[in-house]
């Protein structure tokens, strides 16, 4: 597995990104060989956080952590990993190292062994059609504001009718998925 840290407003030591490789290295056995783990730390205040991002061919595992303290928020994070994993076992089986969920126990799994999580089953429990009308993202933030919503589907005027999608992002702000095909 290959590792990108970044460090946001923070210079963290190498014991702290020594630390993160050799925690998130231990995701290696789910993943082939070409997987890269990015990993982003920043401190807000007194709360430390990390984005890690593991690629593995088209399979893309997200996740964010924080806590007080940077070494737990590394930990944490593995563990989501960890926890997306077993909870899409079956999905992901196709995608990932072929033997990624054989289980091999070290002295150290032991003590925090966690028993399987059931995978539950993707419901579509609502499907709705509309028409996907020409707008800007502008108009489409509008749009999505007035019905109240995290998203919003549109066909982008400024970019040749090209279908996209605006969402409202946690921290606040406005995102922009766009189709580049």
């Amino acid at each position: 597995m290959k590792f990108v840290f970044t460090d946001k407003k923070v210079n963290l030591p190498n014991k702290v990104h020594a630390y993160a490789e050799k925690k998130v290295g231990k995701l290696d056995r789910y993943f082939k060989a070409d997987a890269e783990a990015a990993i982003v730390f920043s401190v807000e205040k007194d709360r430390n956080n990390v984005e890690l991002t593991v690629r593995s061919g088209s399979t893309i595992i997200r996740v964010s952590e924080s806590t007080s303290d940077m070494f737990a928020t590394i930990d944490a994070a593995v563990s989501s990993v960890e926890r997306q994993l077993r909870k899409n076992k079956a999905r992901l089986e196709k995608r990932l190292r072929q033997d990624a969920f054989v289980r091999t126990v070290d002295a150290e799994e032991v003590s925090s062994f966690a028993p399987e999580e059931e995978e539950e089953e993707f419901r579509i429990v609502r499907t709705k059609r509309f028409p996907i009308k020409h707008m800007t993202v502008e108009e489409a933030v509008l749009q999505m504001n007035l019905v109240d919503h995290t998203f919003f589907a549109f066909k982008n005027a400024d970019d040749g009718g090209a279908f996209a999608v605006v969402y409202k992002r946690n921290d606040g702000g406005y995102g922009l998925i766009e189709d580049d095909t």
